[in-house]
């Protein structure tokens, strides 16, 4: 095949997957296209990945704000690869536990859209 067909092949396979997926009908309802009743298309669509422990290290603390930078490895349930960030923490209070330079241990979640530190314990 030469290498312009190839191309074109390559990309209206693409545009095909992103349309297929991105379609609410194909993707909560059945196989003609019909809505699947006594099911939550919204509980289907979020479905994730299980929160899992994340092995970190803080890098600094702000109580005022309620939220931690923190030096993590991947974050499965999020999609996130290991990087250094700033997180708001669920339980504000919490932070008077722990100090700059701890490695901990962060189970995350989205709260609110925002990815957010659910449970931090020291390691």
């Amino acid at each position: 095949m030469k290498p312009g067909k190839t191309l074109a092949l390559a990309l209206a396979i693409a545009v095909a997957s992103i349309a297929f997926t991105a379609s609410p009908t194909f993707a909560a309802g059945s196989k003609d296209g019909h809505a699947m009743h006594g099911m939550d298309s919204k509980a289907a669509a979020e479905s994730k990945q299980a929160s899992q422990p994340v092995p970190a290290e803080i890098k600094k603390i702000d109580a005022s704000t309620g939220k931690v930078t923190l030096k993590h490895g991947p974050i499965a349930n999020l999609g996130m690869s290991a990087m250094t960030m700033a997180f708001p923490v669920k339980d504000r209070a919490s932070l008077k536990n722990f100090k700059e330079g701890d490695s901990v241990s962060v189970t995350f979640d989205t709260v609110d859209g925002k990815a957010t530190v659910i449970d931090m314990q020291r390691k």
